[in-house]
């Protein structure tokens, strides 16, 4: 009786073996379910345990959050792209979670369907911990990785990398699995992805240069639509917006309006007021001093009311930050000190050879400092594209990582809503920071002893006063008052 049995579960395994093959290597059939009589002990596998067998997809993965970088050990789910059933292909998007540094998009590493949410949206995910099951598809190759971190700025550049012929061929587990399938070398594909990178795509139109077949072309990443709008779109809006609206006059953001309830409620800070929490806490350390001055911005309004129509057809809109950027970075390189940063025991400072200058942003998901690297190497037109990208992002929420670390210096416009003095208090590890009021038209007296109109924009400057002194603060601020004043004296130090 039991060689019986054995014989039964072996005549079973082959016949799962050769449905098996069918899946893997001729999916364009439909796979029909498998009628056989072997003795009587095979009855115990009905119709149901055999459909059952024959439609399980592969193995059950637990999708888990991985480290993040910069010690962060927690996060809040913002957003769910998928749900409970839906099919996912490697790098879609699953969710999008907050830290207190920045929002980051978590992509699929697998195919398959999605079997299990570990967490309600605004709920807190651990790292190390599952966010999903995913159901992966039977036959693929599963690999034991952690989730792919993708931040909006960032390319999709988590790939693995083959070693073929003494070069590294980067394809996706899925993609070097189709081309075994199709007994095709990946040295032969040229790759039309980032840096290479062979895409399903490009192995699809070899196949179809070998047989003379007109395949359409199939993208390789579809990414589910969030509700929140996407960059394209706020692109497209920032570009949609009259450019002649001058600054002063943007619309705050939209706030909801308060629900008065009669009960006190608590909740926890969670994602950038946590961060605010930290970043002030440690800011208090730090003896500020401060100085602030007035800057005669009346050449720089005819200046720019003639390059904005410049810059407008190159499709980008042209506001005053890029001259008070670019105007900062100049001074900075006379005043190293002041784009440097000190150790929390202030034993010793680091002068940055990079300008990363900073701009305080006023969000939808709080005050956020996304800066412009290199600023030192970049011309005003390109400050300007750079900020209308960061702009574009912090309108979708998608600021991320690159964007918001690595800061060296900051400017802080709150003239953009209608302030005129502040007091800005330094993001550690940096050591100065400035607050841009509003541009007033107010009279002055020109040379002659005339009262004329002139375009006043006060600055307030706050600096670490335990390696700078207020007489640099002050020579700095008289440069950069000077290269504004007279924007065209900066074209002699452009590089």
């Amino acid at each position: 009786m039991a060689a019986v049995t054995r014989g039964s579960f072996s005549v079973l395994r082959r016949l799962l073996s050769q449905q098996y093959r069918r899946r893997c290597f001729r999916s364009d059939r439909t796979l029909q379910p498998l009628i056989f009589r072997c003795d009587t002990n095979l009855q115990m596998f009905n119709s149901r345990m055999l459909h059952t067998a024959f439609v399980s997809r592969g193995p059950i993965v637990q999708f888990k959050l991985s480290d993040i970088g910069e010690g962060i050990m927690e996060v809040t789910v913002k957003e769910w792209y998928v749900k409970e059933g839906d099919k996912v292909s490697q790098f879609d998007s699953i969710c999008e979670v907050q830290s207190d540094k920045a929002s980051v998009t978590i992509t699929s590493r697998y195919d398959g369907v999605i079997k299990k949410l570990y967490y309600d949206v605004d709920a807190t995910a651990l790292v190390g911990k599952p966010l999903v099951d995913i159901e992966t598809e039977s036959g693929s190759e599963v690999i034991q990785e952690e989730d792919v971190v993708e931040t909006p700025a960032m390319a999709r550049e988590e790939h693995t990398h083959q070693e073929i012929k003494g070069h590294k061929t980067q394809a996706t587990p899925s993609v070097r699995r189709l081309a075994m399938e199709n007994n095709i070398k990946l040295s032969e594909v040229v790759g039309t992805g980032k840096d290479g990178r062979i895409l399903k795509e490009d192995i699809l139109n070899f196949l179809a240069k070998q047989t003379g077949a007109i395949l359409p072309p199939t993208p390789e990443i579809q990414t589910p639509a969030p509700s929140s709008p996407p960059l394209a779109a706020a692109v497209a809006a920032a570009a949609a917006r009259p450019v002649s609206t001058p600054a002063s006059t943007k619309p705050p953001p939209s706030t909801p309006k308060p629900v008065f309830t009669g009960k006190d409620i608590t909740e926890p800070l969670k994602g950038f007021s946590k961060a605010m929490v930290k970043t002030m806490t440690a800011a208090l350390k730090i003896p500020h001093f401060g100085y602030c001055d007035e800057v005669d911005l009346s050449r720089l309004v005819a200046l720019r009311a003639e390059l904005r129509s410049v810059a407008e057809g190159r499709g980008v809109k042209l506001s005053y930050m890029p001259f008070f950027i670019k105007a900062a970075s100049l001074s900075l390189l006379q005043f190293p000190v002041l784009n440097a940063s000190v150790d929390e025991a202030c034993q010793n400072i680091t002068y940055k050879a990079s300008h990363n200058i900073g701009l305080a942003m006023d969000t939808s998901q709080g005050l956020l400092v996304p800066n412009v690297k290199n600023a030192q190497l970049l011309s005003v037109f390109e400050i300007a594209q750079a900020l209308n990208r960061l702009q574009a992002l912090g309108a979708a929420g998608q600021l991320g990582t690159a964007e918001l670390s690595g800061g060296t210096f900051t400017l802080s416009n709150i003239g953009s809503i209608g302030g005129t003095y502040a007091k800005p208090v330094i993001v550690p590890p940096e050591v100065a920071i400035g607050a841009l009021g509003k541009i007033q038209i107010l009279p002055r007296f020109d040379t002659t002893g005339q009262v004329i109109r002139a375009h006043i924009m006060k600055v307030s400057w706050s600096a670490d006063h335990r390696i700078i002194d207020g007489a640099t603060m002050c020579r700095f601020s008289n440069l950069w008052r000077e290269y504004l004043e007279n924007p065209a004296s900066m074209v002699l130090d452009l590089k």
